[in-house]
């Protein structure tokens, strides 16, 4: 099968750590993520909060064949041995009634101590719970996330209206975000809690998602890592055999134009039980 990148050549690493998926959410690029996910091996994997976008789908059903695809092909990798440790976050919170639980193979954890092959240990967690905005006024949660939505149709827009122009692809509403939460100084506050946080686990460093801000920079001693997001950026980490880490932008491929084909809706809602149930079916059928 042709990948969006044209990418055929398969990188393996030894972690590989992505946040911020929004399945469910129609700003979800889960085209490019497949062919991510195509060409990327990892011996494990972190899922680091907000795959499943639960509150869009409280709101109202979306859930094309896109987003199974995701789905099946992250327990396909499962079964196939990689391990698999879903954190979830604010928008995928549903899942933190189940820490320790194995849903085909894939492991639910709270949060997690991951050890690099270099020795240094990292405190990986959603980062949800430092947002004053998300811990404190949920309402006003909410209404941050509707207009975040409005940001992305604009966004839709712009892009087709620059694509017909020959110009390069923008995002406004990363532009938007960035410019309204440097005005508060948002990013650097959560990073600096951040840090903290990691600071008193004793760690050498934090994985970490929910600002849909990658970046790898060191803070007062730490290493704070942000995967990013596959809404605008497309980004993930990845860790070499080496312990070494690399930002891994697949962000120059949002604005390209969609593989052909058309969004099928799946025929019957994708449950929490039913991705276990299949999964297991598939483990046992293996």
């Amino acid at each position: 099968m042709a990948t969006v990148s044209g990418q055929t050549d398969t990188r393996h690493f030894r972690t590989l750590f992505i946040s911020d998926v929004h399945l469910g959410s129609k700003a979800a690029k889960t085209d490019f993520l497949l062919d991510f996910l195509r060409t990327h091996e990892a011996d494990t994997i972190f899922l680091v909060g907000d795959i499943v976008d639960g509150w869009r789908l409280k709101r109202s059903w979306y859930w094309p064949q896109d987003c199974n695809d995701v789905v099946q092909k992250l327990l396909r990798k499962a079964r196939k041995g990689t391990r698999i440790v879903y954190i979830p976050g604010n928008h995928d919170e549903f899942l933190r009634g189940f820490p320790g639980t194995h849903f085909g193979g894939i492991e639910v954890a709270e949060r997690m101590i991951h050890e690099t092959a270099d020795g240094r240990k990292y405190l990986v967690l959603h980062g949800d719970e430092f947002d004053v905005v998300v811990r404190n006024a949920r309402l006003l949660a909410y209404l941050g996330d509707w207009a975040y939505d409005t940001a992305i149709a604009i966004n839709f827009l712009l892009a087709g209206f620059r694509r017909r122009l020959g110009m390069p692809y923008w995002s406004f509403s990363s532009w938007a975000k960035q410019q309204v939460k440097q005005a508060v100084n948002f990013i650097g506050e959560f990073q600096r809690v951040v840090a903290e946080e990691a600071r008193r686990n004793e760690v050498d460093g934090v994985i970490c998602g929910h600002i849909h801000h990658a970046v790898m920079e060191d803070i007062d001693g730490i290493h704070y890592i942000n995967t990013g997001d596959w809404v605008e950026s497309c980004t993930a980490i990845a860790e070499h055999p080496d312990g070494r880490f690399e930002l891994i932008n697949w962000g120059h491929l949002v604005g390209a134009a969609k593989p052909a084909g058309r969004l099928v809706m799946a025929p019957v809602p994708l449950t929490l039980a039913s991705i276990k149930q299949e999964a297991d079916e598939d483990i046992r059928a293996a």
